[in-house]
């Protein structure tokens, strides 16, 4: 009986430490998606006063400079699309893409199994379950500014 007590609060104790990766819509001014891995974190905001949407992916190992950076949508309605208009931060741990549109970004997430963020020879999966609802509520973001 005391094994299976044990048992129990060590499967507990695993399963609360266990980062929860699933994605968030946060409204505000601007609005953010995000969305974290082992890996790397993406965010997408959106800025309705511009209006402007940005998407940075943060990770713990620099990016290589590279001409070109890209993302490939896995799943039912998969495609591809790349920029050459993406920056890096100054120690080069974030990659960030502006733009007046994302339609292409956001039907991806919305409506596929996996994003591959492609910079050089480097490949970031991002899952996108459970990404739909989320994806959505920041599809309609108006800017509501955040409570104080």
């Amino acid at each position: 009986m005391l094994y299976l007590r044990y048992m129990r609060f060590l499967i507990a104790f695993l399963a609360l430490s266990t980062p929860a990766y699933t994605w968030e819509f946060t409204s505000g001014l601007p609005c953010l998606l995000s969305h974290e891995t082992s890996e790397a974190k993406i965010e997408l905001t959106y800025d309705p006063t511009q209006p402007l949407y940005s998407l940075t992916i943060s990770r713990a190992q620099p990016w290589a400079e590279t001409p070109s950076f890209g993302m490939r949508f896995d799943g039912p309605q998969g495609r591809a699309i790349g920029t050459d208009r993406h920056v890096l931060n100054a120690d080069r741990s974030a990659l960030t893409v502006t733009d007046r549109a994302f339609g292409n970004v956001l039907d991806g997430l919305q409506y596929n199994h996996t994003a591959t963020a492609i910079a050089g020879d480097l490949e970031i999966a991002f899952p996108l379950e459970r990404a739909s609802g989320p994806v959505a509520a920041f599809r309609a973001c108006e800017g509501a500014p955040l409570a104080s």
